[in-house]
Formats: C-alpha cells, sequence, structure tokens
C-alpha cells in the first residue's frame, strides 16, 4: 500500500504535489518523494520519513514545473530503510522516464530475469517498481516508429506491459516533454481517480490520485476512477484522451481499502469509504448478537480511528451505551503500517492510552477494524484489563486474516498472521479476550457492496486464499516467506 498523485496544471505544481501527499500520508510513512518536469528537465527530490520531515524550502524551490508527481511508500517489496528505493524512480530512455506505483507484482522473478537476458536491463534496487518502470520504458523504446511521440505508442506500450506484467498496480509516470501517463491493472486492485478543474486562463487542469479527498480538497471535480486495464495521457496543455489497453478486464477492487487502509472521507470505485465502515458495523452487530447470546456487555469501544463508524453502528444497532476509552495520540503513525514487530509493539502504548474512569468494572466490547499479526489487538486487550474491565470482548469488523496478501499490503507470511492455523476460540487466548467475534466473509461482501452494482467482486485473498491476478500457488507463497526481510 503506497499513496501516489499526479498533477498538470496551468502554474507550478510543488506545491499542490506536497499538499496532496499530506493527505495521503495514512497510505504510508516510510519515505516519499516529489518530481516535477520543466519543459524536457525533471527535477525530483526523495527522502526517508514522512511528508513534513523530508522536505525543506531548498527542495521546494528545485522542483520547477507545472507537471508532478509524488509518493508516499509503505515499504511492501524491499527494504524500508532504504532510500534508494524510495520512489519516484527513473529511466533516461526513451525520451526519460519518471514513475511512481501503488501495488505489487507477483511475477518479480520471471521479469527480472527477462530484463536482463532478454531486455538488456540494469535494476540497480530490489523495487518492483524499478521493475514495473523498466518494462514499460522498454515496451515503449520497442514501439517507436518515427521520431515524434504519440497517444497511440504509449498506450500500445501499456498493452504490451499489461501482457507481461502481473499482480497489482494502479501508476502514475511522467514522459519528458510530452506528458503524464497514468493507467491501471487489468482487475483494479489498488485505487486511482481522475479529477479536473478549470484554471482561470481557461486550460483544464487535471489530478489521478490514490483517493478522491484529494480531487475534494484541491477543488477539483471528480470526473470518475481509472477503469481496470485503462490508461490516461494528459499533455502539458491540459489535453487528455484515454484508452483501453488491456485485452481481458474485470474490476475487482481490494476489499481493506475500505476495511482500513483508505481514509474514511474518500469514495473508491464509486463506494464511500464511510458508508462501508458504517454498513460493516450493522452487519457485525447482527452476527455479535447471534454470538454473544447470554453474554453481559456494557459498553462498545471503539480503536481509533478507522473502526469508530463500525463501533458505532454495532453500539445502536445493539442498543448498548456506546464511550471512547481509549485515547489517541495523533502524533504517532499508524501501527499497522511500521516496519517490525517490536516496533508496532512499542507503539501501540505510544499511541493508544486506557482511561481507566471507561473501563473499570464495566464488560467491553472493543470493536477494532481488522486483526491482522495480533500485535495490537494483544496490547489493547492488556490495556483495557490493566484500566480495571470487567471482561474484554473483542469484535473484528473483517474476516481473520488466513492467508497472505501479496497485492500491496505488507501481511507476506503466514507465520505472522495470528487466525492462520488457528480457531476463533485458540486466536481469543492468545489475545487474552474473554470473546472473539470476526465479521464473516459473506457479511463483509455483503456490507461493502450494497446498494450499487458498479462493483460486484472484491479483491480478498486474505481471508480466502483466492488469489484473482498473476500465478499465486503454494510455490510463489513459499518463496515469497523465504525471501521476505526481517
Amino acid at each position: 500500500m503506497c499513496g501516489i498523485v499526479g498533477i498538470v496544471s496551468s502554474e507550478p505544481v510543488n506545491q499542490q504535489v506536497y499538499d496532496s501527499l499530506l493527505l495521503l500520508q495514512h497510505r504510508g510513512q516510510d519515505s516519499t518523494g516529489i518530481a516535477t518536469v520543466d519543459g524536457d528537465r525533471f527535477h525530483m527530490v526523495k527522502a526517508n520519513g514522512q511528508v513534513r520531515e523530508a522536505y525543506r524550502t531548498r527542495d521546494m524551490r528545485q522542483l520547477l514545473g507545472n507537471v508532478g508527481l509524488g509518493h508516499v511508500r509503505y515499504a511492501t517489496r524491499g527494504s524500508a530503510a532504504r532510500e534508494e528505493e524510495a520512489q519516484p524512480f527513473y529511466v533516461g530512455a526513451p525520451y526519460g522516464i519518471i514513475l511512481v506505483h501503488n501495488g505489487n507484482l507477483t511475477n518479480t522473478r520471471e521479469l527480472t530475469a527477462e530484463l536482463f537476458n532478454v531486455d538488456r536491463r540494469h535494476l540497480n534496487t530490489h523495487s518492483d517498481t524499478e521493475l514495473l518502470l523498466n518494462v514499460l520504458a522498454n515496451e515503449l523504446q520497442a514501439g517507436i516508429t518515427g521520431l515524434q511521440l504519440d497517444d497511440e505508442q504509449v498506450f500500445d506500450a501499456v498493452a504490451r506491459v499489461h501482457e507481461r506484467v502481473e499482480g497489482s498496480y494502479a501508476a502514475i509516470a511522467m514522459i519528458a516533454g510530452y506528458g503524464l501517463l497514468a493507467f491501471r491493472d487489468p482487475f483494479g486492485i489498488r485505487p486511482l481517480v481522475l479529477g479536473r478543474r478549470k484554471a482561470e486562463n481557461g486550460q483544464d487542469e487535471w489530478v489521478v490520485a490514490s483517493e478522491s479527498l484529494v480531487l475534494e480538497s484541491g477543488g477539483y471535480e471528480i470526473v470518475r476512477d481509472v477503469e481496470p486495464g485503462e490508461a490516461i495521457m494528459i499533455s502539458p496543455d491540459g489535453s487528455m484522451k484515454s484508452r483501453q489497453c488491456a485485452a481481458a478486464r474485470k474490476l475487482v477492487p481490494c476489499a481493506f481499502e475500505y476495511i482500513y487502509l483508505a481514509r474514511p472521507d474518500s469514495v473508491l470505485d464509486g463506494i464511500s469509504v464511510y458508508d462501508a465502515r458504517l454498513r460493516l458495523g450493522d452487519v457485525l452487530a447482527e452476527e455479535i448478537a447471534e454470538q454473544l447470546q447470554g453474554v453481559d456487555v456494557d459498553v462498545v469501544m471503539p480503536i481509533p480511528d478507522s473502526a469508530r463508524p463500525s463501533a458505532m453502528q454495532v453500539a445502536q444497532k445493539l442498543g448498548i451505551e456506546y464511550r471512547e476509552g481509549f485515547f489517541k495520540n495523533r502524533y504517532v503513525g499508524r501501527t499497522f503500517i511500521m516496519p517490525g514487530q517490536a516496533v508496532r509493539k512499542k507503539s501501540v502504548r505510544q499511541k493508544l492510552n486506557a482511561m481507566s474512569t471507561e473501563f473499570a468494572g464495566k464488560n467491553v466490547l472493543i470493536v477494532d477494524d481488522s486483526i491482522v499479526r495480533g500485535t495490537t489487538s494483544r496490547e489493547i486487550v492488556e490495556m483495557a484489563r490493566t484500566a480495571g474491565a470487567k471482561s474484554v470482548i473483542f469484535a473484528s469488523a473483517a474476516p481473520p486474516v488466513i492467508y497472505p496478501h501479496v497485492y500491496g499490503i505488507n501481511m507476506p507470511t503466514r507465520s505472522e498472521l495470528i487466525a492462520h492455523g488457528r480457531t476463533p476460540a485458540e486466536i481469543a487466548e492468545g489475545l487474552g479476550a474473554d470473546h472473539l467475534i470476526y465479521l464473516s466473509v459473506e457479511g463483509m461482501n455483503r456490507a461493502i457492496l450494497e446498494g450499487q452494482d458498479h462493483v460486484t467482486e472484491l479483491e480478498q485473498s486474505c481471508f480466502t486464499g483466492e488469489y484473482i491476478a498473476g500465478n499465486v500457488d503454494e510455490e510463489y507463497l513459499s518463496w515469497v516467506e523465504a525471501t521476505q526481510e526481517s
């Protein structure tokens, strides 16, 4: 999971890209990068850390030009500590291309061999974004027939990228002297939204971003989501063209975007994230009522912030008092996307504080958006008991995460997933909870997909083990686990 943005403006774009990355910070806090193009000259700054820490005034001054893109990284491939693996990535030919990418490629072994043995291209990192960039550059180079590049040559190159690349990818690239390119994998697993506004000089200004909140904050009209397999080309003067570049495509967005990853004020593929989380709470309440008959519950409490809408609905549906028992330190990042178990465990205590006045002597139902490794949940249950809770019931507004996620979320090994190979009773014991309730897969699908017919299926491999993109089998999962960096 990462956050990406690309902007074509009628004025210098550096501050707009910076502001957009601040809005996408929740999608990655390992590193960040901004690149702009001024005529045919690129300018780029990237660094480890969060957006507010990474850029100085001197950095912003060198980011010249009216076309730019940016990235916030949550490492799922390669090392989070290596600054050279921060995005964007650059290649000098053809023309010069800079690219950012959100997602995870699943045929990296094959692509790495092809790029070296057939395409004769050098890779300097273990990042799959560098792989994607070089595949795009190679296919674009192979399709150039004259001195001038045209849209159809770019779209043909993206079509060949779709044929070679497997996995999930929402990508934005700048081609020197030509414009901004955006494209999405044939399943649309990772989100990408297109927006437009009219400049004072009458020029159309464009933005493509991981979430719609970037568009709304910048005063852009939401045009639509980039379609699965589609490529969009925007020239520096604001003219836009698009083409469907995948022979076969089907919209199957990632369920975890609605459960946890995206901000609640975003709309992805026509589904409001906030409304989806409310409905997840409605269905969870039904399943809690069925499973906890005869169990006393005094209060419902959320784990802030992403679980709050679901917890509010659980309390309302069950007729139980809703209380905020955990106070959140907003200066600590999202613990799920922090690298390493030790860091996550330490950060839970720094991030949350349990107020004893809300817990003492009460049977507490705690609602979280999901349970992945169990690190955060275990610490939270212990904090509730220390604060005086009489009993602790833990509920997840997502099904058990049993299988690795290979499409851009950092849960690649089965051994780190607390639900893998364990029953709910065993998981509850591991967490120290008196009872544990998971939302069912059927309930999750019903909640997220309700009220619309544009999206009919969700990417939910981490719950079901059914992988829709790439040849993800036991051999591949074992290879990922064996090569995963600590």
